[in-house]
């Protein structure tokens, strides 16, 4: 058994707290049941179902920490594993940095169990498949998808009195379509905690779409675009700027949040005035956990308000050094849109390119934010509102910064990655190079 109620989670844990002798301990406990299918060439290449359990003890001497796991939850299994941890503890140097347990706190339910996902089936992995393969035979078009789901839960409880459980539920679907001949590519994603939320057919017949308008693409000069991006296309590049709301890192001037001379850019204005972007655990299309793996609370958090820098992440320890109140780090990335819809964005454009996504994202200048990659499964060039024709693969320079203070566009809100991310149109987006990739 993975699944554990929030009652047998409890009784499980305060077993294990009963074992221990240390000055503190702090006890997380999780199990999860995942299926998947995978397919190939179209043909379904495997599929199966995990179910996994683990419990994680960790104790202190003062300052002086040690963890052990484990995945049987008998008596002598808890005792055995308490008193692993605490002789780790006994045996490490102390850490300059240790904070003791919380104490108990507040959470709110959460939204990210859902039944209905949580009772996926074998036969409905199938019928995932299937739904991809047989448009694509029908087509001319070979595909090559994963799909996954899983459930499960996540428990803690401390010495200090602190208890804390979630259940969670998701699923993720990537597929590829490629033309038959090798010249054309298309792509889709899709992942809901709500599994009724998920259409198999529509992702894929995006993808087949795509594969089957970018083929026989035709090269065009590097340089600066406008640029129509998917939300699968900026992600990536707004993940990585998501990392640098980090107060530590800012402070101690070793990201693009830190300021020149000292300090971080808190309350300073970075890019377009109509970018805002914020947390909720509580949304209802990307909730999330309520707490975070060491207890605090979570809740919705500005992080940019009208291009303005609003909050910056604190860790315990940071926060007790700077004297302010520890804040999380985004559980999920919700930047606020606009009305146009995909289609809106194209016929509003007199010359482009559309890309649906960038991959292979790398660093090349942590204090610009500066990044590199490349577009893939579909590139289109724009002319006159209409897509004119598929271009070839560029290799990009970009910032997520500079990309925002280029906008000129917000469209409509999609999940992507457990976030909201919305169509975006951007000037001057810089291709440095041309790919042969397809």
């Amino acid at each position: 058994m993975s699944i554990y109620t929030k009652e047998e989670a409890q009784e499980i844990i305060n077993r294990a707290l009963k074992f221990s002798s240390a000055d503190g301990c702090e006890i997380n406990l999780s199990g999860n049941i995942s299926g998947n299918i995978r397919y190939a060439r179209n043909t379904v290449s495997t599929a199966g179902v995990n179910s996994n359990q683990n419990m994680t003890v960790q104790s202190n001497f003062g300052k002086k920490v040690g963890v052990a796991t484990i995945d049987e939850f008998d008596d002598k299994s808890l005792e055995k594993v308490v008193k692993r941890s605490e002789e780790l503890a006994r045996l490490s140097p102390e850490s300059p940095e240790f904070m003791e347990p919380l104490g108990p706190q507040t959470y709110a339910e959460s939204k990210t169990h859902i039944q209905k996902t949580a009772d996926i089936t074998p036969d409905f992995r199938a019928q995932v498949a299937a739904a991809s393969i047989d448009p694509a035979k029908k087509n001319d078009i070979t595909a090559a998808g994963f799909f996954d789901d899983s459930s499960g839960f996540n428990a803690m409880a401390n010495s200090n009195g602190l208890f804390a459980y979630n259940k969670n539920t998701d699923m993720n679907f990537t597929v590829t379509m490629r033309t038959n001949d090798g010249t054309g590519s298309g792509w889709s994603t899709r992942d809901y905690n709500d599994v009724s939320m998920f259409d198999p057919a529509e992702a894929s017949m995006i993808a087949i779409d795509k594969a089957l308008m970018s083929k026989e693409a035709k090269a065009i000069e590097p340089g600066k675009y406008t640029v129509i991006l998917e939300p699968a296309a900026s992600i990536g590049l707004l993940q990585n700027m998501f990392f640098s709301f980090n107060a530590r890192s800012a402070d101690e001037g070793r990201s693009f949040m830190a300021k020149e001379g000292g300090g971080n850019k808190l309350g300073e204005k970075i890019v377009d005035e109509r970018v805002t972007l914020y947390t909720d655990p509580f949304h209802e299309k990307v909730p999330t956990a309520t707490w975070t793996s060491g207890g605090i609370p979570r809740k919705k958090m500005m992080w940019l308000e009208d291009g303005v820098v609003k909050n910056l992440a604190y860790s315990r320890y940071w926060a007790k050094e700077k004297g302010v109140e520890p804040i999380p780090f985004p559980s999920n990335g919700i930047m606020v849109g606009g009305d146009a819809s995909l289609e809106d964005l194209i016929k509003d454009t007199r010359r482009g390119i559309l890309v649906t996504r960038l991959w292979y994202i790398r660093s090349v200048d942590p204090q610009t934010l500066l990044y590199t990659g490349l577009t893939r499964d579909g590139t289109f060039y724009i002319e006159n509102g209409k897509i004119k024709h598929p271009i070839k693969n560029f290799r990009f320079n970009e910032s997520p910064i500079i990309m925002l203070n280029n906008l000129e566009t917000l469209g409509q809100q999609v999940r992507i990655d457990g976030n909201l991310i919305p169509y975006m149109k951007i000037r001057d987006f810089t291709f440095t190079s041309l790919s042969d990739a397809v």
